[in-house]
């Protein structure tokens, strides 16, 4: 009978390989991530990763609940929940509790210490959460819901940029239908005049347009507020977009509008939960109904194109940040809608005047 040979652990099987990866090279893995929760994982597995995720440039926070500010969890909204109605005056009396959960639940980090890698984080607010990263450049928070509450089947998207006051927004709204129940009708040729029906006026179309645009900018300018705090703690930031879930509306800002929101610090509201909205000029386009891909139709199509008064890119300003301005309108939406925005654009443009409020 044979002896049964011994195995033992080979020295040099047990080196971990990773270790020979540079930071530099675990950095751009780690950005990939992106995600606040995945990070914060990746943050407990050892004291090399700790020292590394604070690091990372790129972060997505994405927010599925919320809870009030003595932090009950069991009154937590989710996204399986009915969406609230009322959540642009929430929005500043809540405060977000899941996505610092992977961060504070790490009671026994690689040092040994026995405390959280990021004791900071006690109140759980999204500031708290990223200020465990000082070289943030690019920053996306996802809200669990959009803010402005329609009627089932109406189609409702906003895309707004930001600098210290409003500078760009575009709105894009109707009825989405399939084209059997739209009844056959078609878009328009090009070279229609795209005259504003008589009942558009008389049916509450155009009041309920302007309810848009108020509903719209109001959860923009409340976004807007919330972001004060993460723009003065981060200067390395280069681009910050605050979206939700939905896909209903965004705010972004880019390096330029990040430098202008910090030299020139946003003036609030007289209802001091969100910035001021400037007097603005608004184009309005309409066209009845629109054939989009897939099968699709949108009733009552309505694109508004918003710029602060006196902007010389919203009327006859230069040439050149009208082409920025067009550039933008363009390319806020994606699949079918862009194709609705590039129909409606060459529909005849109605002006409209708004005060600041």
């Amino acid at each position: 009978m044979h002896a049964k040979a011994r195995i033992h652990a080979d020295p040099v099987l047990e080196f971990d390989r990773f270790d020979c990866l540079p930071d530099s090279l675990v950095l751009l893995i780690l950005n990939k991530l992106e995600d606040v929760r995945s990070l914060g994982r990746c943050s407990a597995v050892s004291k090399r990763f700790s020292g590394l995720v604070p690091l990372v440039h790129d972060v997505c926070v994405k927010i599925d609940r919320v809870v009030t500010v003595d932090g009950d969890s069991d009154a937590a909204l989710n996204l399986s929940s009915p969406k609230p109605q009322n959540i642009l005056s929430q929005l500043l009396k809540l405060v977000l509790f899941a996505i610092t959960k992977p961060f504070h639940d790490m009671g026994g980090n690689p040092n040994g210490a026995g405390r959280p890698l990021f004791p900071q984080l006690s109140q759980h607010s999204p500031a708290q959460v990223l200020r465990s990263f000082s070289h943030v450049r690019n920053l996306r928070v996802e809200l669990p819901s959009g803010d402005v509450g329609v009627e089932e089947g109406v189609l409702l998207k906003w895309r707004a940029e930001y600098g210290s006051t409003l500078q760009n927004c575009v709105i894009l709204g109707g009825t989405l239908v399939s084209r059997k129940a739209a009844g056959g009708v078609h878009e328009p040729p090009p070279d229609d005049s795209g005259t504003m029906p008589e009942s558009f006026y008389t049916n509450g179309g155009l009041k309920l347009r302007v309810v848009w645009t108020i509903s719209c900018l109001i959860a923009a300018s409340t976004r807007h507020y919330l972001l004060r705090s993460i723009v003065d703690e981060h200067p390395t930031l280069r681009s910050l977009v605050l979206a939700d879930a939905d896909g209903q509306g965004a705010l972004r800002m880019g390096a330029e509008q990040l430098r202008d929101f910090r030299e020139h610090k946003p003036s609030a509201s007289a209802c001091s939960n969100r910035t001021q909205v400037p007097a603005c000029n608004i184009k309005l386009r309409y066209a009845p109904c629109l054939e989009l891909p897939g099968g699709l139709a949108l009733q009552g199509a309505t694109l508004l194109v918003i710029k602060p008064a006196g902007d010389g890119s919203g009327g006859g300003g230069g040439h050149g940040g009208r082409k920025e301005a067009e550039a933008f309108v363009s390319g806020a939406f994606d699949g079918p809608l862009r194709f609705a925005v590039k129909a409606l654009m060459k529909r005849r443009t109605y002006l409209l005047e708004m005060n600041g409020f």
